[in-house]
C-alpha cells in the first residue's frame, strides 16, 4: 500500500533536554587527535597495488546483541555492526550454484544506497528520497509503500545524491530518515505513519542520508550538508513518541551567543572551543554526523562518527589553525543521556575531506596478550585505526592503502605526522593520497570472527587540491575553498585521471596490523561488504553487480550481474531452512554523478530494486536498454571563457551534475543536452527556474547571462574533450 493518503501527523520538535557532559577517558584529550575534512573528488591519479596472499586466524567473535542468527534485524546485523552473518548453508563448496531467486523494482530512480533489514519475513528496504518497500521476503511481493512525498528541490541541498542509506526496525516499527530533516515511524504490518519530527527547518541546508539507529527506546539520527554551511548534531528522539531526548552538537557556536541549550554545551565549551579561531560560526563549521554509529550495551556507550569542517580548508573555516574539535573525530558519549565520556580525533585540523563517518566495528581482539575491547574504524584519510572502546585509548594506526599527506601516526600522541607541503600554502598546489574520495568511503566494511579479519571495499586515488582564490561563502551554495584542477583541461591528464584509479577488496588483519590479501577490481567505485559462516565474503563490484569471495584468500568464486551497481551493503538472511542473499542496486550516488565512465548507455533514468539470491535460483535478471546521445555542438568556447566556465561550474554544478560534466544514472549528462545547443535554451533553467518542478534550482541571484554561456562553453568543451574532439571548432 502507499501510504501517502493516510492521514498525517504534525511534524513536530518538543523541548531539548540538558544535561552536563563529563571526559571520562583513560587519556587528556589534547594528547589526541581532533578534526575535520571534506572536498569533492576532482582528479585521481592512482598509486601502485601492493599486497600477499595469505590465510587469516582465528579471533574472538563480536558481542552480538538483539539479533536472529536467521534474521537482519540491524543496519550492521548487530548493535556491534560486524556484518558477519553466521548463517552457512552457502558456502565456498557450492556458492558457484547460486542463483537469482527473485527482484523487485523501485518505481523511481536515482541513488541507492541502502541496506535491506529482515525481520519475521518481511525485507524493509528505502530507495531514492527516503520511499520505503515492504516485501516479502520469500518470494518480492510488494506488501506497503511509504512515500514521504519529499519535495524535489530539496534535491539542491545533497551533495551525492537523494539517496537513503536505510531504515530500522524495532517493536513493530520501522524508522525512516528523509532527505527533507523528517524522522518518521511506520507500523510495520501496514506502512501507517505513526509519527513524524523535524530534525531541521527543510529551508536549511542540511539533508539526511543515513540510517537511523535503534538504541533501547531511543532512535537516533544525524545529519550531512557540511559543504552548504551548516554545524553539525547528533539526536535521539523517544521511540514511541518521537519527542527530542537530547542533542549533541559536534562544532562550537558563536560565544556571543552563550550556552547551547544540548547536553553537549560543557565538552564544547571546555574541549572544542579553544581549538577553533577566527569566526568559524559564519560558516557553520560542519561536522555533520552522516553515517556511521555502534552501540556497546555493556559498557553502555554509542559512538558515533564525525564529518568534515566547513569549508574544507582549514585556513578559511578557521584561520590561525587549531584542531577544531569534533571535527573528524569519534566520539562515545551515554546513549541515555547523549553525555561525552570520550573522543578521538583521525586527522586534527582537517583540510583534505577526511572525515570519520566511515563504518565502526566493535569486537574484542587479543593485543599484546590480553583481550582487549575494540572499536575499528578505517576512515578516509587511510590509517586503519583500533581503539580501546572503553577509554578511547589509540591502540594502533597504520596505512591500508598510499598516503602521502602525513608520514605515520604517533602513537604516544595519537597524532599524525604531517608531511611538508600538504596542506597546500597559497599558490601552491598539493597532489594528496588518498583523494577527497578517500581510501575508504561510506560503503561498509565487515568483520569475520572464523579469519580475524576486516574485509575493507578500499580504493586508491590523488586528489588535487589549492587554495581557491578569493573565496567567497555563499550560503546554501556549494563552499569548499578548494580548486578544481586547472582549466582548460588537457585531455591526456583528464584520461589519466579517469584510468588510474584503483579498487580492491582488502583483507585486513588488526592484531598483526597488516593486509593480508587483496584483490583488485576493474572499477574504482565499489560496495559494502558482507562476510559469513560459510568462510564467503560477498561485495557488489562496480559494473558487476555481486561477487562472492573466499573470505581466507580473495579467490572470487561467484558473481551475479545485476546490470545495476551494488554499492550498499548485502545482508544474509533463511526463510524455511533456505539461505538468501539480497542487496539492493541502483545507479546514482556520488561516484556516478561524476564520472560516466562507469555507467552503461542506459534508457532514460533507471529505476534500482532488490535483488535476492538462493542456492538453485533460476529467476531473470532485467537488463540495460540502449540510449541515444545528442552529439555536441561545435565547441566554440575561447580557453578563457572555457576556463572562467570551468570555475562557475565547479561551484554552482558539479555535486549533482558531475565533474567534467560527466553525470550519469538519474542525473542528465549535460554533454548530450537538447538545451546545450542553443545559448538562450540552456540559460533558461539557470536564470528562469523552467525545471523547478524536477528539482532543478535558479541561480538568478547569483548568476547572470555571461555566466551560463561561460558554464556552457565549458560543458561543450567537455563533451569533445571525452570524446576525443577537443579543439574542434
Amino acid at each position: 500500500m502507499d501510504d501517502s493518503s493516510a492521514q498525517q501527523p504534525t511534524d513536530h520538535a518538543p523541548p531539548i533536554n540538558t544535561s552536563g557532559g563529563r571526559r571520562t577517558s583513560a587519556r587528556d584529550p589534547a594528547m589526541r587527535p581532533f578534526m575535520l575534512g571534506p572536498l569533492l573528488v576532482t582528479m585521481a591519479i592512482a598509486g601502485a597495488l601492493a599486497g600477499h596472499w595469505a590465510t587469516g586466524h582465528a579471533a574472538p567473535a563480536a558481542p552480538v546483541t538483539g539479533t536472529s542468527s536467521t534474521e537482519w534485524r540491524r543496519h550492521g546485523y548487530d548493535a556491534a555492526e560486524t556484518r558477519f552473518s553466521p548463517l552457512s548453508a552457502i558456502n565456498t563448496g557450492n556458492v558457484a550454484h547460486l542463483g537469482p531467486a527473485w527482484h523487485f523494482r523501485f518505481d523511481r530512480p536515482r541513488g541507492v544506497e541502502a541496506t535491506p533489514i529482515m525481520v519475521d519475513g518481511t525485507l524493509y528496504v528505502s530507495g531514492p528520497w527516503g520511499v520505503v518497500y515492504a516485501l516479502d521476503a520469500r518470494n518480492g511481493r510488494p506488501k506497503w509503500k511509504h512515500d514521504p512525498q519529499v519535495p524535489a528541490g530539496k534535491g539542491i541541498h545533497a551533495c551525492c545524491d537523494v539517496v537513503n542509506r536505510g531504515v530500522a526496525v524495532d517493536n513493530g516499527r520501522v524508522f525512516v530518515a528523509t532527505i527533507d530533516g523528517r524522522l518518521q515511524a511506520l507500523d510495520s504490518r501496514s506502512g501507517r505513519l505513526l509519527w513524524s519530527t523535524r530534525s531541521f527547518d527543510p529551508a536549511r541546508p542540511y539533508t539526511i542520508t543515513g540510517a537511523p539507529r535503534v538504541v533501547r527506546d531511543l532512535v537516533v539520527i544525524g545529519n550531512a550538508g557540511a559543504e552548504y554551511g551548516v554545524r553539525g548534531f547528533v539526536s535521539a528522539y523517544d521511540a514511541a513518541t518521537g519527542d527530542l531526548r537530547w542533542r549533541f552538537y559536534t562544532v562550537p557556536g558563536n560565544p556571543a551567543d552563550g550556552p547551547d541549550s544540548a547536553v553537549s554545551d560543557r565538552p564544547l565549551r571546555d574541549l572544542a572551543l579553544p581549538t577553533w579561531r577566527g569566526e568559524w560560526w559564519r560558516y557553520g563549521g560542519g561536522g555533520t554526523v552522516w553515517d556511521a554509529m555502534a552501540w556497546d550495551p555493556d559498557l553502555d556507550l554509542l559512538y558515533f562518527g564525525v564529518g568534515n569542517g566547513s569549508p574544507h580548508d582549514r585556513d578559511v573555516r578557521s584561520p590561525g589553525g587549531g584542531d577544531n574539535l569534533f571535527l573528524s573525530s569519534i566520539v562515545a558519549v551515554r546513549p541515555a543521556t547523549g553525555e561525552y565520556v570520550w573522543h578521538y580525533q583521525t586527522t586534527p585540523g582537517d583540510s583534505w575531506d577526511y572525515t570519520a563517518t566511515q563504518h565502526m566495528i566493535l569486537t574484542d581482539l587479543e593485543i599484546g596478550g590480553r583481550s582487549r575491547k575494540v572499536l575499528m574504524q578505517a576512515p578516509k584519510n587511510g590509517f586503519f585505526y583500533v581503539l580501546d572502546r572503553a577509554t578511547g585509548e589509540l591502540l594502533s594506526a597504520d596505512k591500508y592503502v598510499p598516503v602521502n599527506w602525513a608520514s605515520h601516526v604517533d602513537l604516544a600522541s595519537g597524532r599524525p605526522v604531517e608531511n611538508e607541503g600538504a596542506r597546500y600554502p597559497t599558490g601552491k598546489p598539493f597532489l594528496v593520497q588518498p583523494s577527497q574520495l578517500g581510501g575508504h568511503n561510506w560503503q561498509p566494511m565487515a568483520w569475520s570472527p572464523l579469519t580475524g579479519l576486516v574485509y575493507i571495499p578500499a580504493q586508491e586515488n590523488t586528489g588535487f587540491m589549492m587554495k581557491e582564490p578569493g573565496f567567497r561563502f555563499e550560503r546554501d551554495r556549494w563552499n569548499t575553498g578548494v580548486l578544481n584542477p586547472p582549466m582548460p583541461p588537457d585531455p591526456a591528464v583528464l584520461k589519466q585521471a579517469r584510468d588510474s584509479m584503483r579498487g580492491h577488496l582488502l583483507a585486513w588483519d588488526p592484531v598483526r596490523r597488516t593486509a593480508v590479501w587483496r584483490t583488485p577490481h576493474a572499477s574504482s567505485w565499489n560496495g559494502g561488504v558482507l562476510a559469513t559462516a560459510g568462510n564467503l565474503v560477498f561485495q557488489g563490484v562496480g559494473g558487476g553487480g555481486l561477487a562472492a569471495f573466499d573470505a581466507r584468500d580473495g579467490r572470487r568464486l561467484w558473481q551475479s550481474d545485476t546490470w545495476l551497481d551494488i554499492v550498499g551493503g548485502p545482508i544474509s538472511y533463511e526463510l524455511d531452512g533456505q539461505q538468501y542473499i539480497a542487496a539492493a542496486a541502483g545507479f546514482g550516488s556520488s561516484i556516478h554523478l561524476t564520472s560516466s565512465a562507469l555507467l552503461p548507455r542506459t534508457g532514460a533514468p533507471v529505476p534500482g530494486g532488490l535483488f535476492v539470491w538462493k542456492l538453485g535460483g533460476k529467476a531473470a535478471m532485467p537488463h540495460a536498454s540502449e540510449r541515444p546521445t545528442l552529439p555536441p555542438p561545435p565547441d566554440h568556447g575561447s580557453d578563457a571563457d572555457v576556463g572562467r566556465g570551468a570555475m562557475l561550474y565547479a561551484r554552482y554544478c558539479m555535486q549533482c551534475h558531475g565533474a567534467g560534466a560527466m553525470a550519469g544514472g538519474g542525473m542528465p549528462d549535460l554533454r548530450h543536452s537538447p538545451y546545450l545547443a542553443d545559448a538562450a535554451l540552456f540559460s533558461r533553467p539557470l536564470l528562469e527556474g523552467i525545471l523547478a518542478a524536477r528539482g532543478m534550482p535558479d541561480f538568478r541571484d547569483t548568476l547572470r547571462p555571461e555566466d551560463t554561456e561561460a558554464i556552457r562553453a565549458y560543458v561543450v568543451r567537455m563533451a569533445h574533450v571525452m570524446s576525443g574532439e577537443a579543439g574542434t571548432r
